[in-house]
Order: C-alpha cells, then structure tokens, then sequence
C-alpha cells in the first residue's frame, strides 16, 4: 500500500530538471474543463460584442466570420458615392484591383480607380471582394442620436432602483415576521407564499392588468414597478438567512427597551446583508431585463423602459438587427457593473440561506 507521501507526489507530478513541477494529467484535464466553461459561458457574450460592430451586410454573410470584417471602399473621380474594391481575375490570369460601379445581373461593371476610364463587364466569379477590418459605430451613434434611448435608460434606471428598493424592504419585512415571531399558522402561511411560484405569470396577467387599471397605473410607471415588488424566492432566501441569527440578540435588544422595528432595522437587517445583496442581484436582473408586464401596461412611448423601446428596432417586414444586437450590449452593461460590485455576496448569501444554526 501507497504511503501518503508517495500518494502526493503521484498527484503533483514530478519535477523537471529546471526544478519546476511537472503537469499531471488531472491538471490538463482541470484546464481543459475550465477551458471549455470560459467558451462556453464567454464565447456567446464575445461574439455579441463583435457582432454589434458589424455592418448591416456583415450580419447577413454566411459563413459567419468572428470578427468585423466590412468591405473596402474607395472615392474615385466622377463619382458621387465611394465605389466598392474588388480583385478581379481576367481571362488571361492577370489580377487587377478594381473599383465596381453597378452590377446586373450576373455581370459587374468595373473600372481602375486610379485612372477611371470606360467600364470594363466582367462576370461577378472572376471578382473577389477586399475586404478590411472596420469597427461600425455607428451603430452605437446613430440610435442615440435618431432614438430617445437616453429617456428609455432613465426609466430603466428608475424602475430598476425603485423596484429594488421596494422589493428589499417589502421582502424583507416579511421574513422577519416569518422568522423571528411564532404564532399559529406560520408554516402554513411560509408554504402558501413558497406555492405562489407554481403559478405562471400568464395566469395572473389579466387580473393583476385589471388592478392596475382600477388604481389608475396604466402608462404609469409604478404600475410597472409595484406589482412584482414582493417576490416568494425573496421571502425564502431572506427567511432562511435570518433564521440563522440568534434569538437571543433580539432578546438582548427587547429588555435594552428596543422597539420591534428598532430590531429590524438596526439588528437583523445589517446582519442580513449578504442576503440582502443576492436578492438585490436578482431584483436588478428581473426588473432590468422584463419585458412583457412593461409592454403591456406602458403604450406611451416617453415611458418606455429599455427592453421595450428596444422592440421599436423590429419592423413588419425588417428587423434592424445592428442596432439591437449594439443597443443590447449597451443594456448588459449596468447588470455586468451590479454583479461585479455585489458578487462577493453571493457565495455567503446562498450557501448560508439554506444552513439553519
């Protein structure tokens, strides 16, 4: 039998003569796995990234390429618009670059762009495009010029906030009375809030619609805001962290002549925080990205959040996907920023939701 030495030194592998430690097997296949997740979980978000460079035309080339390529262009006398390059291949087997002036059908015309002259018809298999890498901003310029994006970004920024803000102290709330206070009946009402999450949104689409239109919160944008603030996965994540906090603080705070709201808000909420900031992760991520509940309270277009003026890009019969795929990586960027800032909450706040001391 092995010693536990031996063991060890099976698993770091042996050293080379420059005294390094040589790569086991396990090691190239840890890379590998990590490898193939980086590709998997990045490679959609970077090819989203170059795409939204991409020309109209480039979008629609087949086979796709991962970077934007767009076609070189060039100003030749006697014409208005610059001419597209092309590398023509004659009969002969000469090579000649050459600007296009108009195609039909089957046959280009072509003319030498440093001494236009009369236009010489070829057939479009003897031409090749050159083609250049080229950065297309004006997709990012052109909707913030032409569109009211910077209005559909407010009312994101305020709904996202808003909601947030509401949907922690509203969450919150609950599972303090849920967790700290016993009386009959409170598994049953912990269960009925939890069973909420079988039910579709479809379900409740229309009644909830039909409340907000009696409130008076159609094109409104608390209509958007206030239906979804309390959330049952935010009940339970806050529940089952605050059970972990000792009922003898509070104790210690009601014979100190605390109120029970001074409780709440100085004792469990501070210590709740990693909870607090993963259910604020995912209020910013659900309240961000909704689409369908804003598009059907909100009709006027100056109160448009971001996904639904987005849609204004979709025609009946053409979908301007430059714009939107460039529009979407603009809209991922205050998500990307929450995460970055809050992520090293999420660990402490997930895996001590579920532990009960």
């Amino acid at each position: 039998m092995r010693s536990l030495g031996a063991i060890l030194k099976l698993r770091r592998g042996r050293k080379g003569p420059d005294g390094r430690r040589k790569m086991h097997l396990t090691d190239w296949l840890a890379y590998g796995y990590l490898a193939i997740g980086i590709v998997v979980m990045f490679g959609p978000v970077l090819w989203l990234v170059a795409s939204s460079f991409k020309t109209p035309a480039g979008l629609l080339e087949f086979p796709p390429t991962a970077l934007p390529y767009a076609q070189t262009t060039v100003p030749v006398e006697g014409y208005d618009e610059p001419l597209p390059l092309f590398d023509v291949t004659f009969e002969d087997g000469t090579e000649r670059r050459m600007a296009q002036v108009r195609r039909i059908g089957i046959e280009a015309q072509m003319v030498d762009p440093d001494a236009p002259g009369e236009p010489i018809t070829v057939n479009i298999d003897q031409r090749e495009q050159v083609r250049e890498l080229r950065l297309a901003w004006e997709n990012y310029v052109d909707p913030l010029q032409r569109f009211n994006f910077l209005t559909y970004l407010r009312n994101s920024v305020v709904v996202t906030v808003v909601a947030t803000i509401v949907t922690l102290i509203a969450n919150s709330m609950a599972a303090f009375g849920l967790s700290k206070y016993k009386f009959r009946g409170r598994n049953a009402v912990f269960l009925l809030i939890i069973g909420t999450l079988m039910i579709p949104l479809s379900v409740i689409l229309v009644p909830v619609y039909l409340v907000i239109t009696e409130v008076g919160w159609v094109n409104n944008l608390w209509g958007v805001i206030i239906p979804g603030a309390a959330t049952p996965t935010g009940v339970f994540l806050l529940r089952q962290y605050m059970l972990t906090i000792p009922d003898q603080l509070l104790d210690a705070g009601r014979i100190d002549g605390a109120s029970e709201w001074r409780l709440y808000w100085q004792i469990v909420l501070p210590l709740s925080a990693p909870a607090m900031a993963v259910l604020a992760i995912f209020s910013v991520m659900w309240r961000w990205n909704d689409f369908l509940w804003p598009l059907i309270v909100l009709t006027r277009s100056e109160l448009f959040t971001l996904q639904v003026g987005l849609n204004a890009f979709q025609g009946e019969l053409n979908v301007q996907w430059h714009y939107v795929l460039a529009m979407t990586v603009l809209t991922l960027l205050p998500i990307t920023m929450v995460f970055a800032f809050l992520q090293r909450f999420i660990t402490t706040g997930i895996a001590s939701s579920g532990v009960k001391q």
